[in-house]
């Protein structure tokens, strides 16, 4: 698949996005909303912080764009994510009308329009979405990797042990 010089700006500031998350040690996904190659939102998890389990990088995003636009409906827009959706932020990108999803690493468990496309083909959604994946999969995929071997690491260790 050929992605714009756009795209891969974009992307690359949605991985930036997924960085503050990890800085936050929140999991680290980060999303891009833009329309006519502006960019209308960005967001990055922020569930425990927020204390929020719908405070997702591309809950936020959206959120934050209706806000701007002043419209629940962001026609026209495209959205960029370091992991493919979940399927409750996957079900507000089609409330909200996004056009365009464009997707870094799959999610094999927990993504809904690739991963888990049989669930979706059970239901008729009256909005489509262009949905393209790959754009730096490997670079949103090691960040998360790094992100949970760190975890693990962190918990075999104890909470007062160091790794020196």
């Amino acid at each position: 698949m050929i992605f714009s010089d756009f795209d891969k700006k974009m992307m690359s500031l949605a991985i930036e996005q997924a960085l503050i998350s990890k800085s936050k040690d929140e999991v680290p996904i980060g999303s891009i909303l833009t329309k006519k190659e502006t960019i209308l939102s960005k967001g990055h998890n922020l569930s425990i912080e927020m204390n929020d389990p719908t405070a997702h990088a591309e809950i936020l995003a959206i959120r934050s764009a209706c806000e701007k636009e002043e419209n629940y409906r962001l026609l026209d827009s495209t959205m960029y994510t370091t992991l493919e959706p979940c399927l409750m932020c996957f079900g507000a990108i089609i409330n909200s009308r996004v056009k365009r999803l464009v997707i870094g690493a799959l999610d094999q468990v927990g993504g809904a329009p690739i991963s888990n496309k049989a669930l979706l083909s059970q239901l008729k959604l009256n909005h489509k979405i262009e949905v393209q994946t790959g754009l730096y999969s490997d670079e949103c995929s090691e960040i998360l990797k790094n992100f949970f071997k760190e975890k693990r690491s962190k918990r075999k260790l104890g909470p007062n042990r160091s790794m020196i």
